[in-house]
């Protein structure tokens, strides 16, 4: 078995894009990291990827070359770091180790930076929404006050994400996981859904 075939036999699609960042909702799309997508149009399945959107399209070895800029051996290679399996000797992986490793590492964080503000941005719209006074004597709920204070500023940061210059970009995602804004924004999200649920607010 070559090293393609164990990599395909071993790794979907959908859980190599979601060690990655990105995660696919309910039917299995997500925003294509390939082309300025605002709205999902990247099918993931077990054994391939399709985007609708600009017509990307492979299996996992495939998906992990073009999201990297590597050759299918170099993809493999990561995938089998990167899942903890090697099924080459250790020399030949030591002679395949990542060349442009700051690169690579931008590139990861780049995507868990939009993910994650986009995951925020849908929040924010969804309480905007929700939480809307009805009267203008209603009292605001703290999530209104904070989705209409927020939209505008992680509608920024996605847009440089997505159509910034390199520095531009690299500035923003430096700062937000130096800063572990990331992080706090992940474990936010999760704590205030868990409370939405617990309250009978599912989505």
């Amino acid at each position: 078995m070559t090293i393609y075939e164990t990599i395909k036999a071993a790794i979907s699609v959908k859980q190599a894009a979601e060690h990655y960042g990105l995660k696919g909702n309910r039917n299995g799309m997500a925003c294509c990291p390939f082309h300025n997508d605002r709205h999902p149009s990247l099918k993931l399945n077990e054994e391939y990827f399709f985007c609708f959107g600009c017509g990307a399209k492979g299996d996992v070895i495939d998906f992990v070359a073009r999201l990297f800029e590597l050759s299918s051996y170099e993809a493999a290679q990561k995938l089998a770091a990167d899942f903890g399996f090697d099924p080459k000797p250790p020399t030949a992986a030591a002679l395949h180790k990542p060349k442009r490793p700051c690169i690579r590492q931008f590139r990861e964080d780049e995507m868990l930076c939009f993910r994650v503000l986009t995951d925020y941005l849908h929040l924010l719209e969804d309480w905007k929404v929700r939480y809307a006074p009805k009267t203008p004597d209603d009292a605001l709920d703290d999530r209104f006050v904070e989705a209409c204070q927020m939209i505008d500023y992680i509608e920024y940061l996605a847009d440089i994400l997505t159509v910034g210059g390199l520095e531009e970009r690299v500035a923003v995602v430096d700062k937000l996981m130096k800063e572990g804004k990331i992080a706090f924004l992940q474990d936010y999200m999760a704590r205030k859904r868990k409370e939405g649920l617990s309250h009978g607010e599912e989505r």
